[in-house]
C-alpha cells in the first residue's frame, strides 16, 4: 500500500489526543478502501497460518474505544477470513466476584494467546485505568481499599506501571502486542447511538446506560490520553486510528496487524533430510495404490 498507516498512527511520545483527527484525511475513496481490505484480509489469513505453523510466538491485539466506536464490527471485518482455530476473541465485561478476588490483571493473563495463536481483547486491562478512573468507586469491589480517597495520583501511577510490566513480561516471552484505540468523535457517537434506536434490528445494541457514560465523554478522553501516554512502549505500542469512517478504521487496523506479523520473521517448519526421505516414500506409496 502507498500509505503507511502503521507509522502514521503509531504513538511515540508527548501524545495529545486533540492533535489526532477522528476522520480520515487522505485521498482513498471508500470503494478503493474496501477493495484493498479484501486483498489485505487474504494476506492476514496467510500470515495467521504461518504464525500457527511457526509456533514460536503469539500475537495479542488489544482494542479499546468508546461505545459505538465500531470495535465489534472491526473484529468481524478484519478477522472474518482467518482460521477460527488459530484466533480467539475475549470480551471483558464487569469482573465477576471470582475475578475481583484476584488482582486486576489476573483474568487478562488467563486469556493471553498461546504460541501460534492470535488473541484479540475486546476491551482489556485498560478498563482499570479508564472506566475505573472515571468511576473510582468501582475499585472498592476489589476489597483491598477502604475509601475512594485511596485512589490518588500514586495509585494510578502504580496501575500504569503494573500494566507496562505485565506487557513487557509477555513481550519478553514471545507475545507480540498491538494496542489500537478507535478514536471516534462525540458527534459520530451520537449519530450511531441514534441509529441503534431508529433501526429495529439494532435496538438490542442500545443500553440506557450508554447515555450517562456519554455525558462523561470528555473525562474518558482525558483518561485515554493519560493511559496511552503512560503505556505506549516499544514492546507494546499504541496506535490511535480515526474511527468516524468505519471502512477506514478497518483498513488501517488490518495494516497495523499485518505489518506487526511480517516483522515477527515467521517461518514454516523445515523438515530434516530423514523426514524428507520419509515424505518421498509416502508419496510413492500413495501413487502406487
Amino acid at each position: 500500500m502507498d500509505n503507511n498507516f502503521s507509522e502514521e498512527f503509531l504513538i511515540k511520545e508527548n501524545f495529545r489526543l486533540d492533535e489526532y483527527s477522528t476522520q480520515y484525511q487522505g485521498k482513498l475513496t471508500k470503494k478503493e478502501g474496501l477493495e484493498i481490505l479484501k486483498i489485505e484480509k487474504e494476506k492476514l489469513r496467510e500470515l495467521q497460518e504461518k504464525l500457527y505453523a511457526d509456533g514460536s510466538q503469539s500475537l495479542l491485539v488489544i482494542i479499546q474505544a468508546m461505545d459505538a466506536a465500531g470495535k465489534d464490527s472491526l473484529i468481524e471485518n478484519v478477522f472474518g477470513g482467518v482460521n477460527p482455530q488459530g484466533c480467539i476473541v475475549t470480551s471483558f465485561k464487569t469482573p465477576s466476584s471470582k475475578e475481583y478476588a484476584h488482582d486486576f490483571l489476573w483474568r487478562h493473563y488467563l486469556a493471553v494467546p498461546q504460541k501460534g495463536m492470535i488473541g484479540i481483547f475486546n476491551r482489556s486491562q485498560y478498563e482499570s485505568v479508564l472506566v475505573c478512573k472515571v468511576h473510582p468507586e468501582y475499585n472498592l469491589s476489589e476489597k483491598t481499599w477502604k475509601s475512594i480517597d485511596d485512589f490518588d495520583d500514586n495509585f494510578w501511577e502504580n496501575r500504569y506501571e503494573s500494566i507496562v510490566n505485565f506487557e513487557k513480561h509477555l513481550a519478553l516471552n514471545g507475545t507480540k502486542i498491538v494496542k489500537i484505540f478507535l478514536n471516534v468523535s462525540k458527534d459520530e457517537q451520537k449519530h450511531r447511538l441514534l441509529d441503534r434506536i431508529a433501526e429495529q434490528d439494532k435496538n438490542w445494541k442500545f443500553s440506557v446506560g450508554d447515555l450517562p457514560e456519554r455525558a462523561l465523554f470528555h473525562e474518558y478522553m482525558m483518561c485515554y490520553e493519560a493511559a496511552i501516554n503512560k503505556t505506549s512502549k516499544k514492546e507494546a505500542p499504541w496506535y490511535v486510528i480515526p474511527a468516524d469512517n468505519k471502512w477506514f478504521a478497518r483498513l488501517a487496523a488490518i495494516q497495523v496487524i499485518i505489518d506487526t506479523l511480517e516483522k515477527m520473521n515467521l517461518e514454516y517448519p523445515k523438515l530434516s533430510a530423514y523426514d524428507l526421505d520419509e515424505l518421498e516414500n509416502c508419496k510413492k506409496q500413495l501413487e502406487n495404490e
